[in-house]
């Protein structure tokens, strides 16, 4: 088992703090056999510009739970996370719960490989007058975590679907209820959405990342070289994080959220 993060005195006195005490999750079998032997198929990631068939659910076709690169050299990690006795809300409402007040709620999702999530606004985020499904809407993440190859501080840039470029129409559609979409800047910049939407007696949310994808002029687009290719190692790295800190959430959300709900 790896080493958890180190936590203040402070941060052990406040009442989640049993979370960061419990052990993580365990991750699906099947996800781990992916993870150290790779995809049972060739399948690779829907490509970033027809994005808009993965928000309504018809990319069938493409990776849903994987990671390797496309044939342009960029990333991709995709995977499908189903979370029981979980809602929609409480998936917008820990978005915006964990980038405010302690470092500890951060923790709390990957106690092993989180540090911090600090929003740059602060205060809209806890305005009461914002709907909690747009309290990440143009809203900086400083984030400090470790996917695998020690910590890293990343800034994610939070932006509306409309921003990101999704067709608003589908949001709030059968194969998406809500959502984040942000862009990384880092060390390994990448675009990232996350969705989710009613399954059984809970969610299902689904993940993909597209590396190798920035900001340019207003626009996001590969700024990936030509002729360059991001690391597989990187692909798998953050497969491996996510797969992890999802899983985890996924056990822990009802249960935080039930306790947590009215202190954002």
């Amino acid at each position: 088992m790896s080493k958890k993060v180190a936590v203040t005195k402070e941060e052990k006195s406040l009442p989640y703090y049993k979370y960061f005490e419990k052990e993580l999750a365990e991750i699906p079998t099947e996800k781990l056999e992916i993870l150290n032997n790779g995809q049972p198929n060739n399948l690779k990631a829907i490509p970033f510009d027809e994005k808009n068939t993965y928000l309504a659910g018809k990319d069938d076709n493409f990776c849903q739970i994987g990671y390797g690169i496309q044939d342009d050299g960029t990333g991709y990690v995709c995977n499908t996370t189903y979370m029981p006795n979980v809602t929609s809300d409480m998936l917008d409402w820990w978005f915006a719960w964990h980038c405010v007040g302690s470092d500890l709620r951060y923790k709390i999702w990957d106690p092993e490989d989180h540090y911090f999530a600090k929003a740059d606004n602060a205060d809209y985020v806890c305005n009461p007058n914002i709907p909690m499904n747009e309290k990440t809407w143009g809203v900086n993440h400083y984030v400090l975590e470790d996917i695998g190859m020690g910590p890293e501080e990343l800034k994610l840039c939070f932006k509306s679907p409309k921003d990101f470029g999704y067709d608003e129409s589908i949001v709030r559609t059968e194969f998406c209820s809500s959502m984040v979409c942000a862009i990384g800047e880092g060390g390994c910049p990448a675009a990232m959405t996350h969705k989710w939407y009613p399954y059984k007696d809970g969610v299902m949310l689904c993940s993909r990342f597209w590396i190798g994808f920035g900001v340019v002029d207003g626009k996001i687009v590969k700024i990936l070289p030509e002729n360059e290719s991001v690391p597989y190692f990187i692909t798998k790295a953050l497969f491996a994080h996510n797969i992890k800190e999802f899983t985890n959430l996924a056990e822990i959300l009802p249960s935080v959220y039930l306790e947590n709900k009215d202190n954002l």
